[in-house]
């Protein structure tokens, strides 16, 4: 179309215009001044900026382009009031450009007809700033394989995909005038709770009281590091824990929870006396309390799922996050959540690198008993780049494991498993790099077969000790964690025949295992148990109880710094088996006894000869 004939459309739409207005001009109680607009022109802001910038450039080609754009803007807006009064005739004129702001399908017509016609005094430049976190600076933070899916982190989502949701509700419903008893006066709490990604907190806890928070201390290679801080008030309830932990003092503790109902180290002191106690259901709480506390602090800055964030456990304010989180993923494993285990495994090792609570040693049994077969396969080969996770001892056994199932699922399709090793390549290496776990997994499980006998009585599998102390370690801590999925038939089964053949061969030809025995020797050469602050207990399925009243007067102590048991006992076999306390000579024995065995009791030997209580 021309620009002759589209001006004569527009006059003629403006002419028909103004005859509607003068039928309702009577309705109007305020005066217009003369003009043959409908209604103020939206665009007086923009022009208004538009004459500023003429008088200060004085520039008269840039008026006249203005006076142009002006001309044009007037009769699109002409022709966008028409259409908008067809509608609503009898709206006053405030409202009819309150409609014609509001209606954005034509707002866009007008942007996009502008941006046409290259016209609008207001045009921004683009921003210059890029974002601080793109892309490929969070994958330097960590690996996608460890992003947490957020859909598997909740146990109860998890027993209805089980269970089915009838099975689940009638359950909550059978323990619903339990559950409420514990609630003060029998009546629900009318507060609301945060809404949090890991925990969903109980009808009858308190409201967060915003007694922590946590703040970015650096952003490096695109990851963002993180620490919790403490308020005043927790601080203070913080000196009276340490005041009671030093004294062994429940009643105490009791005391701060009545006054600070969340705080960190006084509920995991709770949960360590219930699960000691055999109350593993009130610990449980105890320690979903405490992570509920800990996920309240978390900013909106703090996305731990998307595997851009860090938070290290060096910092004392952050051990307390990492011993509740680990606590957590242990409930979910005894409760048969595996998928939820797995996914808080995942959370655990991606805040922080160093692996501070050796979840690298679990998350292959999490992967196992949830069936994430694919999914382990894809972790060792991708997990820091590194193609070396199959030298400890449970990637070994659990890839072979985890190729086993895959090899049934994927049986037809023979393309995908021919550049792959079979499973049974796969358990004959880890039988000969980790021959040891055999005879303690036949110990363990246990395995009553005839055949185990001859099995275990052979050279290579005569050992159970490797003789590194860090992979005896491991070894342990796996036999611990996995022994009862080699229960499995099929499983058993397969560990039988591939030890036969492994010792069939060696009848034949030794190089082999001996060459498997120089690899183990390289990977772990040190002297020293490099995983001392692990212990082999915090892997374990089952749960020592101790009688209350043994325990009544003694402090549960949370494990909130590293264990140096192994390293005490060392120095206490030195010192002729260690000293006794003086307080504890009046006390009973079997009191003494249970107090010995608690996992902080440390007795060292001052310099003055006198002994001396270390409690780190």
């Amino acid at each position: 179309m021309s620009a002759r004939a589209l001006r004569k459309v527009l006059q003629e739409q403006e002419l028909a215009n103004n005859q509607k207005n003068n039928l309702s001009s009577d309705e109007e109680s305020e005066s217009l001044p003369e003009s043959h607009r409908p209604y103020s022109n939206p665009f007086d802001l923009l022009n208004e900026q538009e004459q500023d910038q003429e008088n200060e450039s004085g520039d008269s080609d840039t008026s006249s382009t203005v006076k142009n754009v002006d001309d044009v803007k007037k009769n699109i807006a002409t022709d966008i009031s028409s259409s908008n009064q067809k509608t609503k005739k009898k709206k006053k004129k405030k409202n009819k450009v309150k409609e014609l702001s509001s209606n954005t399908d034509d707002v866009k017509a007008l942007d996009l007809m502008l941006k046409d016609l290259s016209f609008g005094g207001d045009q921004r430049q683009p921003s210059k700033r890029k974002p601080e976190n793109v892309n490929g600076a969070g994958r330097r933070c960590t690996t996608n394989i460890l992003q947490v899916d957020s859909r598997f982190l909740s146990a109860d989502n998890e027993l209805r995909r089980i269970f089915g949701s009838k099975v689940v509700n009638s359950f909550e419903k059978s323990n619903q005038a339990g559950s409420s008893r514990q609630i003060r006066s029998g009546r629900r709490a009318n507060h609301f709770y945060k809404k949090t990604i890991i925990i969903s907190p109980s009808e009858h806890w308190p409201r967060w009281d915003g007694s922590l928070s946590m703040k970015l201390l650096e952003i490096k290679n695109g990851c963002n590091y993180f620490v919790y801080v403490h308020s005043s008030t927790y601080d203070m309830a913080q000196r009276q824990f340490e005041a009671a932990k030093s004294a062994h003092d429940l009643n105490t503790i009791a005391t701060i929870l009545l006054h600070h109902p969340y705080h960190i180290d006084s509920l995991l002191t709770l949960a360590e006396y219930f699960k000691f106690s055999g109350e593993l259901q009130m610990s449980a709480d105890a320690t979903a309390k405490s992570l509920y506390a800990l996920e309240c602090a978390w900013p909106l800055s703090f996305t731990p799922l998307q595997g851009n964030c860090q938070l290290k456990y060096e910092h004392d304010t952050n051990k307390p996050f990492f011993t509740t989180l680990f606590a957590h993923m242990k409930n979910m494993d005894r409760r048969g959540c595996h998928r939820s285990a797995l996914e808080i495994c995942k959370l655990l090792i991606s805040l922080d690198s160093d692996d501070p609570m050796g979840a690298l040693f679990c998350i292959d049994y999490f992967s196992l008993r949830a069936e994430e077969y694919k999914w382990l396969e894809r972790f060792s080969e991708e997990y820091k780049s590194d193609n070396s996770l199959w030298l400890y001892p449970n990637f070994s056994y659990s890839l072979a494991v985890c190729r086993f199932y895959l090899e049934r699922e994927e049986h037809s399709k023979e393309s995908e498993t021919e550049t792959k090793a079979t499973s049974s390549d796969l358990m004959k290496q880890a039988l000969m790099l980790h021959p040891s776990v055999v005879r303690k997994l036949v110990d363990k499980v246990p395995l009553r077969e005839q055949v185990w006998s001859k099995i275990v009585n052979h050279s290579i599998f005569r050992k159970d000790e490797s003789g590194s102390e860090t992979l005896d370690h491991l070894i342990n801590i796996y036999v611990e964690k996995s022994y009862i999925i080699w229960r499995l038939p099929e499983l058993h089964n397969f560990l039988k025949v591939t030890a036969l053949s492994v010792i069939e061969n060696m009848d034949i030809n030794r190089s082999e295992a001996e060459d498997w025995a120089c690899v183990s020797k390289e990977a772990f050469a040190s002297n020293k148990n490099e995983y001392s602050h692990l212990m082999v207990s915090e892997f374990s399925d089952s749960t020592p109880t101790i009688p209350p009243e043994i325990l009544q007067n003694f402090m549960i102590h949370p494990r909130l710094v590293e264990t140096h048991n192994n390293n005490n006992n060392d120095a206490n076999q030195e010192n002729g088996g260690g000293v006794a306390r003086r307080e504890d000579a009046d006390q009973d024995a079997l009191a003494v006894l249970f107090r010995s065995m608690l996992p902080w009791a440390d007795y060292e030997t001052r310099g003055d000869g006198m002994p001396q209580d270390n409690e780190d």
